[in-house]
């Protein structure tokens, strides 16, 4: 049996009512199902998930089906995955999306052709009847370059700011430098740290077009929805991202990116914890409040400087309790602490 070209890991949790569609569209990938390897992860799901990921398992020749008892959520569910990859290339996938067909012939291809580490591609969003393009945010198409250069303008959007894992695909030479894994145990923006990673340590990447990627929004279970605890990890995330950059050879390059990234983040999740319960959204606003703090002060003040008047607004009690009680760092303080 041929060794397959692609592995494409697929976490889902309760994802009954859609994961059948998402299956499908991996039987329409290629002419040869031999050229898939599927590895699905039932993340403790209590419907027929794991039903129909052992259904479909059978029609590919490489296929493998894990079952969590309890949910490890998708950060550990996609590493689970990450240590049953076969053959030269892997992506990601999740429960409630789809590939337009032969996605995934395209995208093996140009790997190939370009010899770089990863692909990234547009996707499509999909608000019930509506679809929407989102494009990379890279001027430069079917063009090998260095992720590093991809980061910046500070004040722009770039790639570290798509960060969706489902939106490419992957050599496996990443695999074996440790930079596919995801943080363990985090329940949200487990992909932010993750992308960093591989802009700042990854070799070569490039944009591509490619048949589309679906993403479905407004989906109740996903964690885009939900006002729960396991959004409080996105200060945790973005903590994280702070230490990588930071431990950078040009992290004096790089922190003005991280700080505009945080503030824009900051001040959404600020926003959306008006609708969680007043217990939550105090330890919400806390966490922003340390984050935060971890932020240096040079930078800091010049990216404020440039922020938009709204976000400035949802900031300036939040940013005021920070200076107060003398948390905000100095840039020398950074350099000392990395």
């Amino acid at each position: 049996m041929r060794t397959p070209l692609v592995t494409v890991i697929l976490p889902a949790k309760d994802a009954g009512a859609f994961i059948g569609t998402t299956l499908e569209t991996l039987t329409r990938q290629f002419d040869d199902p031999a050229a898939v390897k599927l590895v699905a992860i039932d993340d403790g799901s209590r419907d027929d998930t794991g039903t129909l990921m052992r259904r479909y398992a059978e029609r590919f020749p490489h296929a493998e089906v894990i079952v969590n008892r309890e949910p490890r959520g998708l950060a550990n569910a996609r590493n689970q995955g990450l240590a049953h990859v076969e053959g030269d290339a892997f992506c990601f996938l999740d429960g409630d999306d789809w590939m337009q067909p032969r996605r995934l012939d395209v995208l093996t291809a140009r790997l190939r052709e370009l010899g770089c580490d990863f692909l990234r591609t547009d996707h499509v969003t999909v608000t019930g009847s509506r679809r929407v393009l989102v494009r990379a945010p890279h001027p430069w198409r079917e063009t090998v370059g260095s992720p590093r250069g991809a980061i910046l303008p500070a004040n722009e959007r770039t790639m570290v700011d798509y960060p969706f894992a489902w939106a490419g695909i992957f050599h496996r030479r990443l695999l074996d430098r440790g930079l596919a894994a995801f943080s363990p145990g985090l329940f949200t923006a487990e992909d932010r740290p993750w992308i960093w990673r591989l802009h700042l340590q990854a070799e070569s990447f490039a944009v591509v077009d490619a048949p589309a990627l679906l993403y479905r929004r407004g989906v109740s279970s996903s964690l885009t929805q939900v006002r729960d605890r396991r959004q409080l990890d996105f200060a945790r995330a973005m903590t994280e991202v702070i230490e990588i950059v930071e431990a950078d050879a040009e992290a004096e390059r790089f922190l003005p990116k991280v700080v505009w990234t945080t503030l824009a983040l900051s001040s959404r999740h600020l926003v959306r914890s008006r609708r969680m319960t007043p217990a939550l959204r105090a330890e919400m606003r806390a966490g922003i409040r340390d984050l935060l703090a971890r932020l240096p002060g040079a930078e800091l003040s010049g990216v404020l400087d440039h922020l938009d008047g709204p976000r400035r607004r949802v900031l300036a009690r939040t940013l005021r309790q920070t200076r107060t009680t003398g948390q905000t760092r100095t840039t020398g303080q950074t350099r000392r602490a990395a």
